[in-house]
């Protein structure tokens, strides 16, 4: 696909650059669901103190990992 210029000379970003964006936009949702997921399901088996911060990190991480991987592949198609 060719580039396409601006009026002002600004160039549309490459496919890498949609991708990236794409994986961080997807890892910021995914890392806000898991915060909220990762604290009630850590409050809902008692978790308490370093623990709780432990397991809502955690949850956090791999939610915000896999959203941001699957968000990073549909923009990688629409390339």
């Amino acid at each position: 696909m060719p580039v396409a210029v601006g009026p002002y000379g600004q160039t549309q970003p490459s496919c890498f650059d949609r991708v990236k964006m794409g994986f961080m936009m997807g890892f910021a949702v995914g890392m806000a669901a898991g915060a909220m997921f990762g604290t009630f399901s850590c409050l809902r088996i008692g978790m308490r103190g370093r623990e709780l911060m432990g397991g809502v990190g955690k949850t956090m991480m791999q939610s915000g990992g896999t959203f941001g991987t699957f968000m990073s592949i549909g923009m990688g198609i629409r390339c």
